[in-house]
């Protein structure tokens, strides 16, 4: 029997087909019916699917993943990081009422490269594919989206720690998991988490962006005027493709400002599905 979030991660893939079907073809504008038989379903089960999985029509999805809609959440959006600031909420945009805490390593950890650090790592299934979960007794210090095979996002890890004792362990990594993909999502009795390791510049910009609410979309020159530094945006963009903890730290929601949705390190027809999945969820209505 599958448990909720490998049918969950089932469903992701074939969304992700049909997005990926419909980017390759929105010039003719194909019918539901073509879009359905692209993932092998009946028009009838893949209006159930889309409805199980975001609650809204394909048609009001496909809506939220237009640069027109993007730039629309932008002119929005443009003093967004310096509201929420100014509010003294202090992580408006946590993740589904998670209070999200976040520990920098100090410069000594950072140099030592994880010397004597325990990781305890799992992957698990999610609502958006399989992800790589690797934590500390700090928090939680990683999480990528599975993109092209187990062996590459655990060699990315390795990488990333080089002197960290590594541990495969699922089961401690597993609670995790189900707090932050927890449908309904029920507010944490405890913090969760996070310890990160960069540098300071990198520590500021990812900090930025957990105070972007889910459903909005912020620019890089949003995020670079918010640090005080407005010329630095090329480097935010290195900052945000180099943050570690994907998703929890919600790198999904920069885009370039004309509204192009721009790389993701989980993959572009995943940032597309992330951004409609939460677009939909805090302004759709079911057609």
């Amino acid at each position: 029997m599958k448990t909720n979030y490998a049918q969950s991660a089932e469903d992701y893939q074939r969304i992700a087909n049909a997005i990926t079907f419909i980017e390759k073809n929105f010039r003719r504008q194909p019918s539901l019916d073509e879009v359905a038989a692209s993932v092998y379903l009946s028009e009838h089960h893949f209006q159930r699917l889309f409805s199980r999985w975001v609650g809204i029509s394909p048609k009001r999805f496909l809506q939220f993943l237009t640069k027109e809609y993007a730039k629309k959440l932008l002119a929005h959006s443009s003093n967004l990081l310096d509201v929420t600031f100014a509010s003294g909420l202090s992580s408006p945009g946590r993740l589904h009422e998670l209070f999200v805490t976040c520990e920098a390593m100090t410069p000594g950890e950072y140099k030592s490269e994880g010397e004597g650090l325990a990781i305890s790592y799992g992957f698990h299934p999610t609502p958006f594919g399989e992800c790589l979960l690797a934590l500390t007794e700090r928090g939680i210090c990683a999480l990528q989206f599975v993109k092209q095979g187990r062996k590459q996002v655990l060699a990315w890890l390795k990488k990333k720690w080089p002197r960290a004792r590594l541990q495969h362990a699922p089961a401690a990594t597993q609670p995790y998991i189900t707090r932050i993909f927890s449908v309904p999502r029920r507010k944490a009795s405890r913090p969760l988490h996070l310890l990160v390791e960069g540098t300071n510049f990198q520590i500021k910009v990812w900090e930025a962006l957990l105070k972007i609410p889910a459903g909005a979309l912020v620019s890089y020159q949003d995020v670079a005027g918010y640090l005080g530094v407005p010329q630095a945006s090329r480097a935010v963009g290195n900052a945000v493709a180099n943050n570690p903890i994907t998703y929890i730290i919600p790198c999904h929601r920069v885009v370039r400002k004309a509204g192009a949705l721009g790389n993701y390190s989980g993959g572009a027809t995943r940032k597309k599905a992330l951004l409609a999945w939460e677009a939909a969820k805090v302004n759709g209505r079911a057609e």
